[in-house]
């Protein structure tokens, strides 16, 4: 599994298209080849996801149960958008329109890694987002990583 790191400024020239910058694209080195996926986020955003892993979360969607209807709303949801990204000569992928309107991305944009993915965010959201921390940030993560530890522990 890839786990992706860093947090990157980016700028989509006049047509729509980004340059994945070049500490990104060394942590992608099948992207030439396989190719990636971008989708809607869960927040206002978008996602990147390389072919291998958007496969992953395919094969998991495959397994649910597609009689129930909040199963296929929520595979409807999920999967609106999907769209496949190439890499063109200059290390430029064209982001699709719709995604770009959805997400509120202009000009400026932030490309923040998350372990087996990358989020495409409105420089203005994104920033708006971070701004959002917790007052008491050991706090929440006491809440979080403490639960995992406990189910572990459980398991």
């Amino acid at each position: 599994m890839s786990h992706f790191l860093g947090e990157f400024d980016c700028k989509l020239d006049s047509k729509g298209r980004m340059m994945i910058p070049s500490g990104l694209k060394k942590q992608l080195p099948e992207a030439d080849k396989e190719g990636l996926v971008i989708n809607r986020g869960f927040e206002k955003h978008l996602v990147i996801y390389t072919r291998k892993e958007w496969d992953k979360i395919i094969d998991d969607l495959g397994k649910l149960n597609q009689y129930e209807k909040r199963t296929r709303e929520f595979i409807r949801y999920f999967t609106r958008g999907a769209s496949e990204l190439s890499l063109d000569g200059s290390g430029r992928v064209l982001l699709p329109k719709a995604l770009l309107e959805y997400a509120g991305i202009g000009a400026d944009l932030v490309l923040a890694c998350q372990f087996n993915k990358i989020e495409v965010w409105a420089r203005g959201a994104y920033d708006a987002q971070m701004d959002n921390e917790p007052e008491n940030f050991a706090r929440l993560a006491e809440e979080v990583m403490g639960n995992a530890a406990r189910r572990a522990a459980d398991e």
